[in-house]
């Protein structure tokens, strides 16, 4: 019987709250309605007292400029700048005119019609009578972007922002304003905060990518470049910045598939297709895949020959295709290098017995293998190096050799590459013993050897 009480106060109490919302609902409503038509009657009556005063005097002042403002809220930019150039051809003999002012709202009037030589000239007026104006500053700062004159865009920009430090706008042309001046470290912080107040920029975001890239902050350029790959507009560049930073690291996968990446896009076109497909080649032949490194050279080939060494890379591949132990010693693993290497020791001496005593790999530029070599009239402690590289060998390379193979009490040594020596090179080993090994010698003793048969010397 208690209950009944309860549930009558709980009725009354809801009917009241949804009468209460209905009742401040209807009065919103009304409000707005009120709004509303105060807006259009306040309109209606500055266009009838406005036309009342020109009927009178055509050139009246106030009424132009209650014209002017109407036309500038209301987004009729066109018909607002005639009506400012009309009260700006009085402000020398209408001295209640404010003549910054008023060039201010034609020159923003003209930067919304795209009228920039307009726009400019209004603005440095208005920054004239007014040089601390946030919106004069910002606006003429983004013309000056426009116009590529960075160096201008930097001061209007750095005023503006004293006035709105968080300006958007001003934040996103000064950074990159920076960016192109080429002036990275500066740009940075700006391009974050235009990123963080617009994170759609997507082309202050690849602005930042780049700053970050060109000062070796690789790993933090790289997330963003992955981030925005499959963006329409700013895909392909950052797919092949991306893949470039893999390749720097020796990343030929993900390299090549960052390549291909960017040219699946639709508006991937002229130099930055070809680029894409050059990067992409040597990513295939880092890989050994050869036949597909190939085919993308012809492709470029094809549409450009003259493109940077395209002919040359094309030669220099089939040259790899066809010589398996060319691919290993250029290619390869360490592990495979290294056996084929080993392997080359006991050609050079083909009667002797080669030991080998030490190795020591410098990454995957060159392998020195300690040997001692014993034949049946002499024996002596022989050092080879062998050199992954098809450039020319220079003397001071070759000095450091000479002098690594006294260290180690070495009666002789070989040097391998395949590339070439320079002539001050060859000038060098005269008088020593070092025998310099070019890439024909290296290649008639790659031809003599099995490859199918290292696998054994791993």
């Amino acid at each position: 019987m208690q209950i009944l009480p309860v549930l009558v106060i709980a009725f009354i109490s809801i009917s009241a709250v949804i009468a209460l919302s209905i009742g401040l609902k209807s009065s919103k409503d009304r409000k707005k309605r009120t709004k509303s038509k105060s807006s259009v009657i306040d309109r209606e009556t500055i266009i009838k007292d406005a036309n009342k005063r020109l009927s009178a005097n055509p050139k009246d002042p106030i009424a132009l400029e209650s014209l002017a403002n109407l036309y500038y809220e209301e987004g009729e930019y066109k018909k607002a700048m005639r009506t400012y150039q009309l009260l700006i051809d009085q402000t020398g003999s209408s001295p209640d005119l404010n003549e910054g002012e008023l060039n201010l709202r034609y020159g923003l009037s003209a930067m919304h019609t795209e009228s920039w030589t307009e726009a400019y000239k209004g603005l440095m007026i208005a920054r004239n009578k007014n040089p601390e104006g946030f919106e004069v500053n910002a606006n003429l700062g983004r013309l000056e972007f426009m116009r590529k004159n960075y160096e201008k865009t930097l001061g209007f920009l750095k005023r503006a922002l004293r006035a709105q430090p968080d300006h958007a706008d001003s934040l996103k042309y000064l950074g990159q304003s920076f960016y192109r001046m080429k002036r990275y470290s500066e740009a940075i912080p700006y391009l974050r905060q235009a990123v963080a107040a617009r994170p759609e920029d997507k082309e202050s975001l690849y602005a930042l990518a780049r700053c970050q890239y060109e000062i070796s902050q690789l790993e933090m350029a790289q997330k963003i470049f992955r981030h925005l790959r499959t963006d329409p507009r700013w895909g392909p560049n950052a797919a092949l910045y991306s893949g470039t930073i893999f390749a720097k690291k020796r990343e030929w996968e993900e390299a090549s598939m960052d390549y291909q990446i960017g040219l699946q896009h639709e508006n991937v076109t002229g130099e930055l297709q070809l680029e894409l497909k050059y990067r992409l080649a040597e990513a295939f032949n880092q890989t050994r895949h050869i036949d597909r490194a190939l085919a993308i050279l012809n492709e470029i080939y094809e549409v450009a020959p003259g493109y940077k060494d395209v002919s040359a890379q094309i030669k220099r591949y089939r040259e790899l295709n066809s010589n398996k132990n060319l691919q290993i010693y250029l290619l390869a693993p360490n592990n495979e290098f290294v056996a084929l290497c080993r392997k080359l020791t006991q050609i050079v001496f083909p009667r002797a017995r080669v030991k080998v005593n030490d190795m020591n790999i410098r990454q995957s530029e060159y392998v020195d293998i300690l040997t001692e070599v014993k034949t049946n009239k002499w024996e002596d402690i022989v050092l080879f190096r062998f050199m992954r590289t098809e450039g020319q060998v220079g003397e001071l390379f070759v000095r450091d050799f000479y002098a690594h193979s006294k260290e180690l009490h070495a009666g002789r040594g070989f040097c391998f590459t395949a590339g070439s020596f320079t002539d001050e090179t060859v000038r060098f080993v005269e008088a020593r013993l070092i025998d310099l090994i070019d890439k024909p010698a290296l290649m008639k003793l790659l031809k003599s050897i099995d490859s199918n048969a290292l696998s054994g010397l791993n």
